[in-house]
């Protein structure tokens, strides 16, 4: 259940204990309660935790306004997870040979395919998506290229491609990425555009900037994010195909389930109590009655697919993961590879020092975090990786 804090315009309602959220966080959540756009209340997800301008874990609705840094610079940013017909006893006693297949199909950190990865196998017109390329903002002229061939890329940082086991031991494939050097371009680029704007002169933070509803900027954002959130979701999409094609070849007759996928960075055009409002994710997952997701823990500790029960307090949201409880740099100085490797054990997976800073003990406890939501998702079933792989 939610704890009510009381904001400027709007209240903050917490997910989580009070005491939990860092200062940093508290602060962005309050800056956020001062927009006079600001709609009903701000909904604060269990995995709260400090971000550049909005805080990650908060769902904010807005009447006639959108703040790009709300969404964050990875737009449509999120998860896809299918269910196979393997069974743990199926997958290879050596799955270092297996994760070796998965990376050498799927690059990995700032790597990109030499051809294109996509295919008439993969749904949607591709050539209509690909034509709209030159209707986005001149400001990313020229990146047409890369984005053409980042396209069923993984990315770094805490993105990952995961084999996993269920609590039936059924094998399942789950990756988490977005809309790569595109998005991250086309999000740079609008927030500096609002935060020039006059009306955000005098907001207690910069980076909240908004645009307007009716006004040429708020229309040239909105076209270049629901681009790049496509993007985003065609990306999963396609490195879900590649991810599968490797299975295919290694195990004879698997087949797969429908893919679960959900954005948790991200902008929608919802009803919430009787109005049409903008609401923006920015971790957090929509999680409307019956509606499929999922909620990731760190490399070593497991994930939830849930079913979402509609609550209208959270705006019908969930939490889109554990949660940062410390940030990377201090991660990097607290903890060694060889803290990595144990905290990973069964796990085949990275152990070296570039992924420290996505140590398990760097996150919440995804169990309580799942807990502290028990009114805004039920649990299906709980996963646990055998392979994970990190840019």
């Amino acid at each position: 259940m939610a704890t009510t804090i009381p904001g400027q315009y709007v209240d903050i309602r917490l997910w989580t204990r009070p005491e939990t959220v860092e200062p940093e966080a508290m602060r962005q959540l309050r800056n956020i309660t001062s927009l006079p756009w600001t709609f009903k209340h701000v909904a604060v997800m269990p995995d709260v935790h400090y971000g550049k301008g909005a805080t990650v874990g908060s769902v904010i609705a807005m009447r006639d306004a959108v703040s790009p840094a709300a969404v964050g610079v990875d737009i449509g940013c999120g998860m896809t997870a299918v269910r196979t017909s393997l069974r743990a006893a199926d997958l290879p006693d050596d799955l270092g040979r297996l994760r070796t297949r998965l990376e050498a199909a799927v690059p990995v950190g700032f790597g990109a395919h030499k051809a294109t990865a996509f295919t008439g196998r993969d749904a949607g017109d591709w050539d209509r998506f690909w034509r709209t390329f030159d209707d986005l903002t001149p400001a990313v002229k020229g990146q047409a290229d890369r984005a053409l061939h980042q396209m069923g890329t993984l990315g770094g940082g805490n993105h990952f491609i995961e084999v996993c086991l269920d609590t039936d031991e059924a094998v399942w494939v789950m990756l988490h990425s977005g809309s790569r050097g595109i998005g991250n371009l086309l999000a740079q680029h609008h927030i500096e555009v609002a935060r020039r704007l006059a009306h955000n002169a005098a907001l207690p933070d910069p980076d909240l900037a908004v645009f307007l509803a009716h006004t040429p900027q708020m229309a040239a954002y909105r076209h270049d994010l629901f681009w790049a959130q496509d993007y985003a979701r065609r990306n999963r999409a396609v490195m879900l195909r590649l991810v599968c094609d490797v299975l295919r070849k290694q195990f004879h007759g698997v087949s797969f389930a429908e893919a679960i996928s959900c954005h948790h960075n991200y902008v929608a055009e919802e009803t919430h109590f009787g109005e049409e409002v903008l609401v923006t994710r920015k971790g957090a997952i929509r999680a409307g009655r019956g509606d499929l997701g999922i909620i990731p823990g760190s490399m070593g500790t497991g994930s939830y697919i849930v079913r979402g029960l509609g609550n209208p307090d959270s705006f019908e949201s969930a939490s889109h993961g554990a949660g940062r409880r410390m940030s990377r740099t201090k991660a990097r100085k607290q903890f060694t590879a060889a803290d990595l490797a144990a905290q990973t054990a069964g796990v085949e997976c990275r152990k070296d020092a570039g992924v420290v800073d996505e140590i398990p003990a760097a996150y919440k406890d995804i169990n309580q975090v799942i807990a502290d939501q028990s009114d805004l998702v039920e649990v299906v079933t709980q996963l646990k990786q055998v392979i994970c792989i990190k840019g």
